[in-house]
């Protein structure tokens, strides 16, 4: 059985031609993969384990939104994307 007050809340959708949904081409391969890009160092942390520290950048890719930026080991970033640092 439905909550009442969740389907009162649904409404139907009504056009509106000032809603644009930006469109970004991306650049696909032909098994329909493509190549993630960095674009910025957003935060930088040290990951200590028990025998040593790991340097670690958060990477904000192209085609993702920072609420997607991950965590890279610094080191690989480095020698893969210089042009970061």
């Amino acid at each position: 059985m439905y909550d009442v007050f969740h389907v009162s809340m649904l409404r139907r959708y009504r056009s509106d031609p000032s809603h644009v949904v930006p469109v970004e081409e991306v650049e696909l391969r032909p098994d329909l993969s493509y190549e993630e890009e960095p674009i910025q160092i957003l935060e930088r942390d040290v990951k200590v384990l028990q025998k040593k520290s790991v340097p670690l950048v958060k990477v904000l890719w192209r085609n993702h939104g920072s609420e997607e930026a991950s965590w890279e080991p610094e080191e690989a970033m480095r020698q893969q994307y210089p042009h970061l640092f």
